[in-house]
Formats: structure tokens, C-alpha cells, sequence
């Protein structure tokens, strides 16, 4: 039946543009990822995002429209590191849609061409509801890696449409030089708080925060993915308590009574980060970061 839904909507959706060149269309698991393709592609992609901003990205409900989406896609990018491990595989097999599988042009696992922190020495087992087996796969909140990942779709766009390699390669310069230029700017302005020690609930702003030059001391959730019992937030508090603790940071999809209870406990400051595009209002990735350094120099001046 499924599979059957799929089929109707592309014998209904599929049309080639009144100029004669169809758009690359792509398909990305996060917005973030969407909001690059449109830094590089410009008007010769069409975007599509699966998961919503204000969601968490490891438990999305997978819709039959995803995998319509999938079936017609050229590019399917995501996080990999098996952040949509329990949504996206079903979802690409049921497209049947062989040009976005591995070793494809149209494949792009983020987490190939950027640098994973916290990958384990062994093995992990999922069972246990680690959702980071593979390592952190939160990569985009940084910014070195948001132009790492915008090379690695101009990459791919090249491959697939070979006529619009000029303009992706323009695009990529001028989306270099502007996220360089804000670079050094939130640089400066996060300099005063260097080594500021911060918890987060979930361990989705390890990159940021290195980058930042702050230290992510703690995480509230004793496992990525598993939510703390009371008993772990109080043995969390006692081992953080006069260590100088100035932020617990969260996404607005996490319990912000835990954030608030941990913060109030160590004299800290609870702050709510919008992790992906689109959230919290922003319109596009540089204008995402922007958000996020502004709040946290906001929150620590």
C-alpha cells in the first residue's frame, strides 16, 4: 500500500519547468542541510526537507510523502552516524530510487566529510538507547563544518549536472567569503567567554561549543537519547556544584524543566538554542549561527 502511494503522487507531481531544464531536485534529512543546497544551487536545485526545525532530528515519524519525495530525488543529503537510523533506511528503500544510494553521485552522508567527535573505542549497542553509536553526529552546528558540507554538495551537484558546475562554484565562493567574514566577527565577539564551562541536555553542541572556545562540561541525558531519571540529575547537580557552571543549554524539543532545575541548582543560566534552520524564525544557515551567538554572548555578557 505504501509503495502504492508513492507511485500515484509521481505519476501526478512530475513536471519539467517551462525553460526545458529540470531542476536537480534534492532531498535533505535536516534543514540545515537543505538551506546549503540553496546557498550553492541557487535556482538550478529544488529543496526538500524531511525533518522539521523544532523536532527532534533522531525520532521523526516517517510519512508516505517522504518517501515520494525520495523516489524523485537526485541528491539525498544527511547526517548519517546513524542519526536517522530509525526513520530514514525504510524510507529510501520503499522510494526504490537507485541514483541517492551509496557510491552514488546523488548520496551524500555528511558525516563522511566532516571530522566526528566522540566516535566510541568499541562497539555500542542501540539497545542500551544510545542514539550516537557511531560517534556525535551533530556536526552542522559549526561553522567550518557547514562550509565543509556545502564543498561536498557543490561536489555532488557538479557530478549530477555537470552544465551548472560554473555557478555552483560561484555560489560556493561567495557563500565562503560571507560565512568567513561572520566567522571572525562571532569569533571576536565570543573571545571574552573563552573556557566559560556550560551542560547541555543532549550532546548536540559539542561542535559549536569547541568551536566557540566554551567547555561542554555535562550532559543532563546519562546517555544521548535516554532521558535522566531524577536520580540522574541530582547525582549531575552534587558533581557540578561549585565547578562555576555558567549555562545549561537545550533545544526547545528537550524538557526545559530539567534545564531550568539544573540551572537553578548551580546558580547557572537555563538557554534554549535553536539547533537547525528555520527554527526560532531563522531564515537560512549563516542567520542560524548568527542566532546562537547572539544568544549565547547575550546570555553571558
Amino acid at each position: 500500500m505504501f509503495r502504492s502511494v508513492v507511485v500515484l503522487f509521481l505519476a501526478l507531481g512530475l513536471a519539467v519547468p517551462a525553460n526545458g531544464r529540470a531542476k536537480v531536485k534534492v532531498v535533505a534529512s535536516l534543514t540545515d542541510f537543505g538551506a546549503l543546497a540553496r546557498e550553492v544551487g541557487g535556482d538550478r536545485v529544488e529543496v526538500v526537507t524531511l525533518a522539521s526545525p523544532t523536532q527532534d532530528p533522531h525520532f521523526v515519524d516517517a510519512r508516505p510523502s517522504f518517501a515520494v519525495d525520495l523516489a524523485a530525488a537526485d541528491l539525498l543529503i544527511y547526517a548519517g552516524a546513524e542519526l536517522e537510523a530509525g526513520w530514514l533506511p525504510p524510507l529510501i528503500r520503499t522510494a526504490g530510487n537507485g541514483r541517492i544510494l551509496p557510491g552514488q553521485p546523488g548520496h551524500l552522508n555528511v558525516a563522511t566529510v566532516v571530522p566526528l567527535r566522540e566516535t566510541p573505542a568499541g562497539s555500542v549497542d542501540r539497545s542500551t538507547g544510545d542514539v550516537h553509536p557511531q560517534g556525535n553526529p551533530h556536526t552542522w552546528v559549526d561553522p567550518r563544518n557547514g562550509l565543509r558540507i556545502a564543498v561536498a554538495v557543490t561536489q555532488r551537484l557538479k557530478a549530477i549536472d555537470a552544465e551548472g558546475a560554473e555557478v555552483y562554484e560561484a555560489n560556493l565562493r561567495d557563500f565562503a567569503r560571507r560565512l568567513g567574514d561572520k566567522m571572525r566577527e562571532w569569533k571576536d565577539r565570543l573571545a571574552p567567554f573563552a573556557g566559560t564551562k556550560v551542560i547541555v541536555y543532549h550532546q548536540s553542541w559539542t561542535y559549536f561549543l569547541e568551536w566557540a572556545g566554551l567547555v561542554e562540561v555535562a550532559a543532563i541525558e546519562p546517555l544521548p537519547g535516554v532521558p535522566p531519571a531524577d536520580s540522574d540529575v541530582t547525582a549531575l547537580v552534587e558533581a557540578q556544584r561549585g565547578a562555576g557552571v555558567k549555562l545549561v543549554v537545550a533545544e526547545s524539543f528537550y524538557p526545559s524543566d530539567r534545564v531550568r532545575f539544573v540551572a537553578e541548582r548551580l546558580g547557572a543560566k537555563a538557554l534554549e538554542l535553536p539547533a537547525m534552520t528555520g527554527a526560532d524564525g531563522t531564515t537560512g544557515y549563516i542567520d542560524l549561527i548568527q542566532r546562537i551567538v547572539d544568544r549565547v554572548v547575550g546570555a553571558l555578557e
